[in-house]
């Protein structure tokens, strides 16, 4: 879609000797050469578009959309930008950190519980194992408590699995 703006700014160009590109610019071949050749129809052309820009402007773009807009609508991988603008984010729910049947307090007490079983250490595999939450949910959990500093975090020494160290227990 072609701007006012950059028509006016190729209009300009009439003032170094290089009229009629704003025309060229709007599809208007024929005139756009004409006014190349004979300096804008002597000025008087060039100085008569400066009020016929807008509308030159928009009826090039009627004839793109006129143009273009069937192939958009029998396509339906093609995304249009009202689309993309009004509908992005339409429907969507933020997750939920916790599943309704088990509370915050619920699946922390079962982590510790289950870091208890195993030594003071715990992984995300095995959060998810003992609460039955969702590795986001488990691992949010140990962060929440590691910004606390109930846990520390450190690796396994033999496979590398990050662990989170639960000292008090």
């Amino acid at each position: 879609m072609n701007k006012v703006g950059v028509a006016y700014m190729l209009w300009l160009g009439g003032l170094f000797g290089v009229s009629g590109l704003h025309r060229l610019y709007n599809g208007e071949k024929v005139t756009g050469v004409l006014w190349l050749g004979t300096f804008g129809l002597f000025g008087f052309g060039q100085l008569l578009d400066l009020i016929l820009i807008p509308k030159m402007v928009e009826v090039h773009n009627a004839r793109l959309a006129e143009k273009y807009n069937p192939l958009l609508e029998n396509n339906p991988v093609a995304l249009k930008i009202e689309q993309v603008k009004s509908t992005k984010f339409v429907g969507v729910k933020s997750p939920k950190l916790f599943d309704s049947t088990l509370t915050q307090q619920q699946a922390t007490i079962t982590l510790l519980k289950a870091a208890e079983t195993n030594g003071g250490n715990l992984s995300v595999t095995q959060g998810v194992m003992a609460t039955g939450l969702s590795f986001q949910q488990v691992e949010a959990l140990l962060n929440e408590m590691l910004k606390s500093g109930y846990v520390e975090i450190s690796n396994h020494p033999e496979t590398g699995i990050v662990l989170y160290e639960f000292k008090e227990l």
